[in-house]
């Protein structure tokens, strides 16, 4: 579930928190967590509407109400709540880090010196563009086709551009202890390949921004106001192209699909003017007679696209690349650019502070490094051991629910039981912490210093190939708020960062752990068998592990949970995509059923006793309700829809416990109820 809050989400990925050990320093200094005085506070609350009207509203009305979008922000809840505390605390341990000079090499030099060179304003303000005025100077030098082709390997591995496809290193699926070289479609820079290809107002709206973005950023490159928007006008006609032969998000969610592995040389005959044996070596990968090709049918109109289109125009189209990806890192003009871009696409009004900002940047950057200053500082051992004895509790109940399936045959329950069995499980931080060999960070040179770590991102990444598979390697910071699962590693992951109220407090009661990180948990596992992760078996090789029985009735039940989120609307008119969220909304009716079977077996989840006036099984689920609560703007909801494997929160909350019995026995929801499924209309599947 990858509630990748990248923005936040949870699609192999979750988003949670923890005030139990973010509680501050330890040792003499150290100070008890000071717990909430209400877990599930009615204040929060809108009794005026029924549970089984609309039970989301029911449990956060009032907050919803209360509870403004900070202008900084596209939307506000629970997991933004999280994610800004976490960045005041990275602020906080980066000036310490900064304040001094530290020895060379050290972590706190290097974390310290990029968030000093990234706040040094004065500096970045003189410099203007000339960190890529050499870029810009190469491009307009290329006289030919093989030139466009020698560039754009040669962005990509020097880290300054990914144009015209995507490139990776990763595990290959179908032999999961080697890497692979993986080619995939790309090229556009709007979210989705429909902001090219739609013509609905909001739609045309974001495609003007984008389109005057481009002219504002080539004027700021001398360029006169014709010359730039002519330039917009091509880079927007190349990009349209590109977008017509992608394949949609919703197509690439079966994994078979996207597996289409090629001999280096069967490949290049497809690409008659990318020869991928002479174009490899300049992107830095040798060695290699096989890839994977994710979409080829991609690569084959985009090689027509290539040759047909003049040079002239792919000389533009790289310049942009380049522009667009230092845009941020430049002088205030071409920041406030893209920012003024960005806010119609997610209705942001004012730009994110520089300090939060470089924080964010210097985690993605060094994570390894600046995450080991943030659990010293803030995760305990005993937050770490509490969770491992919650995974355990959870996959064994997960497990005696797989046996007790009535739609599944004996021999395909061995199978998923022997892949439960073998998760892996990575909590609060990496066992062996990466760190950066090579790397140089200097304290006044903040662009060489994205140059430097983009570079050395790179031949990271290819010096993986001819090496085994390293599973104890971390896709996700420390600080993050989320959570995770791998099918080809098959592991779940739990970063500290979503270790804290509202999803886990040492301080609460069960119902508020369990109807928090311990759906959570139930999440991640359940990915591990939702429409994308079934197909991974125990060694998270991709292959058919399923009798064909078992297939047909489990994807049945995938369609009735299809069926029920197409009817969800946001604005009022746009529909959530069922079938693109279908894997995160299996992953979160199976983990809070599993949740839910676990709490039964507690003290408190045996008991009548109420707290704060709420009995055991309804401060779970409004403990689950509470998770989600979230206001957000309507350019930020419309672009999800689009764009994130994960339903609106409003249905994250409602519609899997719809389909649960004991939810309507705890709230007394009857037929009539706007939620009310009857009985045999409740979908189970895991």
């Amino acid at each position: 579930m990858n509630l990748k809050f990248t923005n936040l989400m949870l699609a192999g990925a979750l988003c949670f928190t923890a005030n139990a050990w973010a509680a501050g320093p330890t040792g003499s200094d150290a100070k008890a967590p000071v717990p909430p005085k209400k877990y599930i506070d009615p204040a929060n609350m809108d009794p005026t509407v029924k549970p089984g009207d609309n039970f989301y509203e029911y449990a956060n009305g009032a907050w919803l109400k209360n509870n403004t979008i900070p202008a900084k922000q596209t939307r506000w809840g629970n997991f933004t709540i999280l994610a800004q505390e976490n960045t005041n605390k990275l602020i906080s341990l980066l000036n310490e880090a900064g304040a001094a000079k530290q020895p060379k090499g050290s972590i706190k030099q290097r974390v310290g010196d990029l968030y000093v060179s990234g706040m040094d304003s004065v500096t970045i303000e003189k410099r203007g563009y000339e960190p890529i005025k050499g870029d810009l100077a190469r491009i307009g030098k290329i006289s030919d086709l093989n030139g466009v082709i020698t560039e754009i390997a040669y962005e990509r591995a020097a880290g300054v551009g990914n144009p015209l496809f995507g490139f990776g290193v990763g595990q290959d699926p179908k032999h999961v202890t080697k890497y692979i070289v993986s080619l995939g479609q790309g090229g556009t820079s709007l979210p989705d390949r429909d902001y090219y290809l739609k013509s609905d107002a909001r739609t045309l709206k974001v495609q003007a921004a984008y389109k005057q973005y481009i002219a504002t950023l080539f004027t700021l490159t001398g360029n006169s106001e014709d010359a730039a928007q002519k330039n917009a006008a091509t880079i927007f006609g190349i990009e349209t192209k590109l977008a017509n032969i992608q394949m949609s998000r919703t197509a690439m969610r079966d994994p078979n699909k996207t597996y289409n592995k090629f001999s280096v040389a069967d490949f290049s005959k497809t690409t008659p003017h990318l020869n991928w044996a002479e174009l490899m070596p300049k992107m830095k990968v040798t060695g290699q007679d096989t890839v994977l090709v994710r979409q080829p049918d991609f690569f084959k109109a985009a090689d027509e696209i290539l040759a047909s289109t003049p040079v002239e125009d792919w000389k533009v189209y790289l310049q942009w690349e380049i522009l667009r990806g230092s845009a941020s890192s430049l002088s205030s003009p071409f920041v406030k650019a893209s920012f003024v871009y960005s806010s119609v696409l997610s209705g942001q009004q004012v730009q994110t502070p520089r300090d939060e900002r470089i924080s964010s940047l210097v985690n993605g950057s060094l994570g390894d490094l600046l995450g080991q200053l943030f659990v010293e500082k803030y995760f305990t051992p005993a937050a770490k051991q509490y969770m491992v004895g919650l995974v355990n509790n959870l996959k064994s109940v997960l497990g005696d629910r797989i046996k007790r399936l009535d739609w599944m045959t004996p021999e395909t329950k061995e199978r998923a039981l022997k892949k439960l069995n073998a998760f892996g499980v990575k909590i609060g931080y990496p066992d062996k912490w990466q760190t950066y060999p090579g790397l140089t960070i200097e304290r006044t040179d903040y662009a060489g210093n994205l140059r430097r770590i983009s570079a050395w991102r790179y031949d990271e990444s290819v010096g993986h190939l001819g090496k085994p598979v390293d599973k104890t390697r971390w896709g996700m910071t420390p600080p993050t708020v989320n959570a995770s699962y791998s099918p080809t590693n098959n592991e779940i992951t739990f970063p500290a960062g979503i270790l804290q109220f509202p999803f886990f407090d040492f301080g609460a009661d069960d119902a508020i752990n369990y109807g928090g990180i311990g759906a959570v948990i139930g999440h991640e596992m359940t990915h591990g068998f939702d429409d994308q992760g079934r197909q991974y078996d125990a060694d998270g090789t991709l292959r058919d592990w399923w009798g064909k029985e078992d297939a047909d009735k489990f994807k049945t039940r995938a369609d009735m949970v299809v069926n029920q989120y197409n009817g969800f609307t946001v604005l009022d008119t746009i529909h959530v995509n069922g079938r693109l969220t279908l894997g995160e909304n299996l992953a979160d009716l199976g983990g809070l059923n599993v949740a839910y079977e676990a709490f039964k077996k507690t003290k408190e989840g045996q008991s009548s006793t109420k707290i704060d006036g709420f009995a055991p099984d309804q401060r779970f689920f409004l403990s689950w309700a509470q998770v989600w609560r979230s206001n957000q703007r309507p350019e930020s909801a419309s672009s999800r829809i689009l764009t994130d494997p994960h339903s609106p929160e409003q249905y994250r909350t409602n519609a899997p416990i719809s389909n649960i019995d004991a939810w309507y026995k705890a709230f007394n929801v009857q037929p009539g109820d706007k939620m009310y499924k009857k009985p045999e209309d409740r979908i189970k599947i895991w």
